[in-house]
């Protein structure tokens, strides 16, 4: 009886109120903590009434899942074109009937740990099983064969994923997203000179600055910046390294001094990955490109789909006095160095995590995704790719089993 009253008053009360940002606020408040206010919310005109529920089976805590919280609160506070997707940790929510969910959501950290009988027992037709993961498939392969057969979608940062998570999203200059891709075409973007870089530059007395705080990888990212450093030295500039990795300190509570810092005083920025992995491109470039500093990457991607030519230094290709030198020249002839910017006028980057990664990639799947019984029948091959020699750390998988190929049905 109190349940209806609360409804009652609740659709009372939304005809009455005009100002759409009142509803907004309390479906804000209210939304994730039951199911009594769907209703309230259609008459916002953004939720659909073929709500979709997806359950997130582990890893809640780790990107991207923790990106999407619980309930449809999220969704609203992102401002997202459709809210129509209901997010949940609890496996009872359906009376512990889990295959009325839509989709359930696995992430790639905790999965790999997990025995047979920690999954779903059973599964429905209309149900889409994703794999999530943010994090190398150098330092969390899925290598078991349990997991062909297993999974409709894949949503992490490679861009050959179902539902594409990059750390980067590029903008041309008319504010429409057209990057990062696999076939990336990039304007020819001709002369550039730019006063302001140049009178910057003038200022960026110092070579290259890193910001780390994890010494030992699988990449050897720290071996090559320290050779870098010894070669740099013999000419009179250095790396100079921030955090646990080196004697200069730059607290993560204090991360916009340091960026200042980096746009301010330094020409160049080591974008190091940690581990080796096919279109594994993290922030780390925006660290750089945000801050008018050039990336030298490191890692296994092809940066041509991530970078402008001409926009950075590839330390995979150049033995670190090679580097050296090259660093040298720019900062000895500061002309040159404005020729690294020449993307400035036609693009733009920008981190999509909180935002477009949220609003656009898993509730367009959610809806129009034509083929829910589709399935990745080699997950070993997909999910357990040895991107380096360093790479290989677990075994090649044998002829898959099979084993979730006759997975009950309901």
């Amino acid at each position: 009886m109190a349940t209806c009253i609360v409804l009652t008053l609740s659709i009372i009360w939304v005809q009455f109120v005009n100002e759409s940002d009142t509803l907004v606020q309390e479906a804000i408040e209210n939304v994730g903590k039951d199911l009594r206010y769907v209703d309230v919310y259609r008459t916002a005109d953004k939720l659909s009434e073929n709500l979709k529920y997806m359950l997130i089976w582990s890893g809640a805590e780790n990107a991207p899942l923790s990106y999407f919280g619980t309930g449809q609160r999220r969704f609203i506070e992102k401002n997202c074109t459709n809210i129509n997707c209901y997010v949940t940790t609890d496996r009872s929510f359906f009376n512990g009937d889990t295959t009325k969910f839509d989709a359930i959501a696995f992430d790639g950290r905790t999965i790999a740990k997990m025995m047979k009988s920690q999954l779903p027992k059973r599964r429905s037709q209309h149900q889409k099983f994703i794999y999530f993961n943010m994090e190398s498939a150098d330092n969390y392969p899925l290598c078991s064969a349990y997991f062909d057969d297993f999974f409709n979608w894949t949503a992490t940062y490679r861009l050959d994923s179902d539902i594409p998570l990059p750390y980067i999203q590029i903008r041309d200059k008319n504010g429409k997203v057209v990057g990062p891709k696999k076939d990336m075409k990039w304007e020819d973007m001709g002369f550039f000179k730019d006063e302001e870089l140049e009178l910057l530059k003038q200022n960026k007395t110092k070579a290259v600055a890193w910001f780390v705080s994890n010494c030992e990888t699988r990449s050897s990212r720290e071996k090559y910046a320290f050779k870098l450093k010894n070669a740099l030295y013999s000419f009179g500039f250095s790396v100079d390294i921030y955090g646990k990795c080196g004697p200069f300190k730059c607290p993560r509570h204090k991360e916009n001094t340091c960026f200042s810092l980096l746009e301010r005083d330094y020409a160049f920025y080591l974008s190091f990955e940690n581990s080796f992995a096919e279109d594994y491109v993290t922030e780390k470039i925006l660290t750089a490109l945000q801050h008018k500093a050039v990336p030298i990457v490191r890692g296994g991607a092809n940066y041509s789909r991530f970078l402008p030519p001409g926009s950075y230094f590839d330390a995979s290709k150049l033995t670190p006095y090679v580097m050296a030198s090259k660093i040298v020249h720019v900062m000895t002839n500061t002309k040159y160095y404005s020729e690294f910017f020449r993307w400035w006028s036609h693009y733009s980057y920008r981190d999509p995590s909180q935002s477009d990664n949220i609003c656009a990639q898993l509730l367009v799947f959610l809806h129009t995704m034509p083929s829910p019984h589709r399935r990745h029948a080699d997950a070993a091959q997909l999910l357990c790719r040895y991107e380096s020699p360093e790479a290989r750390h677990c075994a090649a998988p044998s002829p898959p089993p099979r084993a979730f190929a006759s997975f009950p049905a309901v």
